[in-house]
């Protein structure tokens, strides 16, 4: 950070504040600290019968890969509608939520995923702008070397095996980086 984006001075540095624990960026000039937090990714694993709706990526990251429907939870929405509206604009799905399904903390990226678990309401959907394409697979269907990201890959297999079971919980955990 080169300019406090709350008074716009250069004399910003990246110092442990007062009270804290962790460096951060701070203000010379307002005295403002900059908290940079980790970002929240809402989604929904969307099921009709014994299928789940996919998409295909048609942006970076993981272009031409497949993946349920999430994004960035924006200000002034809670995750269910976050995860709603992304249903809708990935895949022009509409869903009726059950319950959320799996909260996974990404600290290597600074993200936390809550998806959700909820059911298709119809049969029209198709990609919104940032899908290739939009389809339901069975389990043996997945193209399981082809899903973008591992916390897709862990909901999914959660999914399946619940399913199996006949009940669905929730699921939590910590996707960290190999070394």
């Amino acid at each position: 950070m080169k300019f406090c984006c709350h008074c716009g001075s250069a004399s910003v540095s990246f110092a442990i504040p007062e009270g804290d624990d962790r460096p951060r960026h701070l203000c010379g000039g307002c005295g403002a600290i900059h908290y940079v937090n980790p970002r929240v990714i809402v989604g929904v694993l969307p099921y009709l019968g014994e299928r789940v709706l996919l998409c295909k990526r048609a942006i970076e990251p993981r272009l031409g890969l497949w993946t349920l429907p999430a994004g960035f939870m924006e200000n002034g929405e809670t995750s269910e509608e976050g995860a709603l509206r992304e249903s809708w604009e990935e895949a022009r799905a509409s869903i009726r939520v059950d319950d959320l399904y799996t909260v996974y903390d990404i600290p290597h990226i600074n993200q936390v995923y809550l998806l959700y678990r909820g059911e298709l309401t119809d049969t029209n959907f198709g990609p919104g702008p940032e899908s290739l394409e939009v389809a339901l697979f069975r389990e043996e269907e997945i193209p399981w070397d082809e899903i973008a990201f591992p916390i897709m890959t862990k909901t999914l297999m959660h999914y399946f095996s619940d399913r199996k079971e006949g009940q669905y919980r929730l699921h939590r955990g910590a996707i960290t980086r190999k070394l």
